[in-house]
C-alpha cells in the first residue's frame, strides 16, 4: 500500500497568538510525514496572516502555505475552499486543525490511522467521548452539545457522542463524491456535511480526544449556532420524508 498524500488544514480568525503554538505542537514525525500544512486566514482583522508567513520563515517550515481570504467567507466557506484546494492538488487526507489551538495536534497521528487502514471515510476528535468538564469545557456547552446530540442522533437514527467537534480528518476521496459547496457558510456547515456523509452511506468514526478551553476568544454565538443546527437537521429530516426540496440533500443522489 502506497503512502498516503496528507495535508493539514488550519481555519484561522484572530489567530495570531495561538497560530504559532499550534504549529509548535504537531508532532515532529507528523511535520515530516505530510505533504503541506495550509492556513487559511479568514480575513482576520488582527495579523494572523503575517504571523504565519512569519513563521514559515523563521523555522524554516518550506511545507507551509499561508493563504488569506480578502473577504471573511465563513467558517464553512474557509472549509470549502480548504477541501476544494485539497481534491484539485491531488491530497488523500486532509485534517482539519483549528488554528485556536483548543484541539491538541499530538493526537493526529491516531486519529489519522482509521483512514489510513482504509477503515473510515471520515474521523473526527470527540470531546464528549473524552473528558470535557475536566478540560474547562463550560457546562453551558457541554449542557447544549449533549441535547443537540441527542435530538440528532434520535432524528437521523445515528449514534454518535457528538455531531460537534472541529478537529475532523477526511478522505479527500469522499469528499470529492460530496456538493459540500452547498453546506452553510456558517459553523453548521460541520452538520451539513455529515448529513452529507450519512446519505451518501460514507463511513464516520469517532475517537476520544482531550479539550483544552483557555483565554482565546470563541466567534461562535451559540444561541445562533445551536438553532441553526436544528433547522439543519429539520430540513434533513423534512426532505427525507418527500415533504420539501433541499439541493445540498437531493444533489448528494446523484453520481
Amino acid at each position: 500500500m502506497s503512502e498516503s498524500k496528507i495535508a493539514i488544514f488550519i481555519p484561522a480568525y484572530n489567530a495570531a497568538y495561538t497560530l504559532p503554538v499550534v504549529l509548535d505542537r504537531i508532532p515532529p514525525e507528523i511535520k515530516e510525514k505530510v505533504r503541506q500544512i495550509f492556513v487559511i486566514d479568514n480575513a482576520s482583522p488582527d495579523n494572523t496572516y503575517l504571523i504565519g508567513i512569519g513563521y514559515r520563515q523563521a523555522k524554516g517550515l518550506d511545507k507551509l502555505e499561508v493563504f488569506r481570504n480578502e473577504s471573511n467567507r465563513g467558517y464553512g466557506g474557509s472549509q470549502k475552499i480548504a477541501y476544494r484546494y485539497a481534491i484539485d492538488n491531488g491530497f488523500d487526507i486532509v485534517v482539519m486543525l483549528h488554528g485556536d489551538a483548543q484541539y491538541a495536534p499530538e493526537k493526529i497521528p491516531a486519529l489519522l490511522e482509521p483512514l489510513e487502514l482504509g477503515q473510515a471515510d471520515m474521523v473526527f476528535g470527540s470531546r464528549i467521548a473524552g473528558l470535557p468538564l475536566e478540560g474547562g469545557m463550560p457546562i453551558y456547552k457541554f449542557l447544549g452539545n449533549k441535547f443537540l446530540t441527542w435530538i440528532q442522533n434520535r432524528v437521523l437514527g445515528m449514534d454518535l457522542s457528538e455531531f460537534h467537534s472541529g478537529f475532523r480528518l477526511f478522505s479527500c476521496a469522499a469528499l470529492a463524491k460530496l456538493p459540500f459547496d452547498l453546506c452553510a457558510d456558517d459553523y453548521h456547515f460541520d452538520t451539513d456535511i455529515i448529513l452529507q456523509f450519512k446519505i451518501k452511506g460514507l463511513r464516520i468514526k469517532e475517537m476520544p480526544i482531550p479539550t483544552y478551553y483557555g483565554k482565546e476568544k470563541c466567534g461562535v454565538n451559540v444561541i445562533s449556532y445551536g438553532l441553526n443546527v436544528l433547522k439543519s437537521t429539520l430540513h434533513y429530516w423534512l426532505w427525507s420524508k418527500g415533504l420539501i426540496k433541499a439541493e445540498k440533500f437531493t444533489a448528494c443522489l446523484r453520481p
